[in-house]
């Protein structure tokens, strides 16, 4: 398969080395230095784009990929609120193809349906108070993280008690702590932490009385979501329209 990197950061490089290794071609490499090879033959020959940039660029990058008619998978977080629509019109009946998951770990995709279970569960269960805490590096723009996003809307969606999520505080290392703790009993509570060059880690808690219950995945590297990506532009070479990890795993 040929593969597009848009974004040639760490991530960029991991997706590099693991897509070599599987058998693939890396046909165009795109970073902040040469926007201008959108439209160069090299990228137009790509079945699959991989992209991994920032909140601000993804919906741009997706257009351009677009227009040349190159399916696109992306892990680029915190586009959604402003273009979810839009990407989703564009999209429609395959006309063109976006592969996007907050977190590409298969780790994560069973921690997701771990989650989803869990929440079901707990139901039958309203002594438990359910909250949030994700902790990233100090790099990361975005809070909360748009894993912890998605795991907060599956919460919601299976759990009748709450009917939103609400970031709460996020606290970084030099000490500074950014919002408040403050929410609705119906709105399910998650907290930021920016520490150090941690990956990702993200833990919901259940808490009683009487007892604890909690459920941590914890990242120890990029290298997870790198092969997941990889995984994720292997399904997207033969499927068409909007894709998430879902469709790649069946659980």
């Amino acid at each position: 398969m040929k593969i597009a990197l848009i974004g040639y950061g760490k991530m960029g490089h991991m997706i590099e080395q693991i897509a070599l290794e599987r058998g693939h071609e890396i046909v165009c490499k795109i970073d902040i230095d040469n926007p201008d090879d959108f439209d160069t033959p090299e990228f137009e020959s790509a079945d699959v784009a991989i992209e991994f940039t920032n909140p601000m660029a993804a919906y741009d990058n997706y257009l351009k990929a677009f227009k040349h008619h190159v399916k696109v998978v992306s892990g680029s977080t915190g586009w959604m609120k402003d273009h979810k629509a839009d990407v989703e019109a564009l999209c429609k009946d395959g006309k063109n193809t976006l592969f996007w998951a907050s977190n590409y770990s298969v780790g994560m995709a069973i921690f997701e349906a771990v989650n989803k279970y869990l929440a079901k569960i707990m139901n039958g269960f309203k002594q438990y108070e359910v909250d949030m805490v994700e902790t990233h590096h100090i790099h990361k723009l975005d809070a909360p993280s748009g894993t912890a996003i998605t795991l907060a809307e599956e919460i919601v969606e299976n759990l009748d008690r709450k009917s939103d999520w609400k970031l709460g505080t996020t606290v970084w290392d030099d000490g500074r702590v950014e919002g408040s703790e403050e929410h609705k009993s119906e709105e399910l509570l998650v907290n930021a932490i920016r520490h150090d060059e941690v990956p990702g880690i993200h833990t919901i808690n259940y808490d009683s009385e009487a007892d604890k219950i909690t459920i941590t995945h914890d990242a120890h590297s990029r290298k997870g979501f790198a092969l997941g990506a990889v995984l994720a532009a292997e399904y997207t070479q033969n499927h068409t329209g909007l894709l998430t990890t879902s469709d790649l795993f069946k659980f």
